[in-house]
């Protein structure tokens, strides 16, 4: 019965055409990049024409959360600088910022924070690219936002669930669902074909510990919902501070004080993306 749920629950969340601005340009890149030989050149100019898309982009870029000392101009430097995993995080997620806002006001804020965190964690425990840790940190409560569009009556007892039991939206998610937008995370990732490691970020952000490749960007993201929730930063649907798995400061080679100096540079930076949305 469960199983069965599960499934038809799958079905409805992966009918994403439903979202309604997720732009056919993501699609056509996509199908681009599979080609080996495809130079960044061809895949700006996809991405270039849609021009509101290409303006969220280089707004994104050079943002705080990505900490760049020069001015990002075009697409194509941006693809050579950040690479196409994250630039396309970075259009899913600035594609849903409107359904976001008007389903979990506060989550894209939390969302923000967190690929801020994640980038400064990264940069901290002295791990590569740490653009694609803050694209996962990004990413990682999507699956929240698909079940408010593709399941608004599930999504208004995960609500109704938080406010009467006084738990975490993952709890809540557990006790309508069976699972939590964690597992929502995976299918989408799968759907969308993101990499395996941005995949394990979103799906094991709650247990850094049960990530089996890549369990650094599941213990980064862990690490920055935490610090986000503990600042209360932007707001992901509860009001309580996430349980934290210690074994994600043992995964990342981190010190309790080295979180001190993490905050420390979040905050300043906390500041300076508080003004980083794309209302029309």
């Amino acid at each position: 019965m469960a199983e069965d749920l599960k499934t038809e629950v799958k079905g409805m969340v992966l009918a994403v055409r439903d979202l309604p601005t997720l732009p056919t340009v993501l699609e056509e890149v996509s199908k681009l990049v599979e080609n080996p030989d495809v130079s960044t050149d061809k895949i700006g100019k996809v991405i270039s024409t849609d021009q509101v898309l290409t303006a969220k982009v280089l707004k994104m870029v050079n943002s705080p959360i990505y900490g760049f000392p020069g001015r990002i101009s075009a697409i194509n430097h941006a693809l050579v600088l950040l690479g196409f995993n994250v630039i396309r995080g970075i259009i899913i997620s600035t594609s849903v910022f409107d359904i976001m806002n008007q389903n979990m006001k506060g989550l894209w804020e939390h969302s923000l924070g967190c690929a801020t965190a994640a980038n400064t964690i990264a940069r901290h425990a002295d791990l590569d690219g740490p653009e694609e840790y803050s694209v996962s940190g990004l990413l990682h409560d999507l699956g929240k936002v698909v079940t408010a569009v593709q399941l608004p009556q599930m999504h208004t007892a995960i609500q109704e669930k938080v406010k009467e039991k006084d738990v975490t939206w993952l709890e809540a998610e557990k006790l309508v669902l069976g699972f939590g937008h964690n597992r929502i995370n995976a299918w989408l990732a799968d759907h969308w074909h993101l990499p395996n490691n941005i995949k394990e970020g979103m799906a094991y952000h709650h247990a850094p510990h049960l990530a089996s490749n890549y369990p650094a960007m599941a213990a980064t993201v862990h690490l920055a919902d935490f610090l986000v929730k503990l600042y209360e930063y932007g707001f992901s649907g509860d009001d309580q501070v996430p349980p934290f798995n210690p074994e994600a400061l043992t995964i990342l080679k981190l010190r309790t004080s080295d979180l001190e100096k993490i905050l420390d540079d979040l905050s300043d930076k906390f500041v300076e993306i508080s003004d980083l949305s794309f209302e029309q």
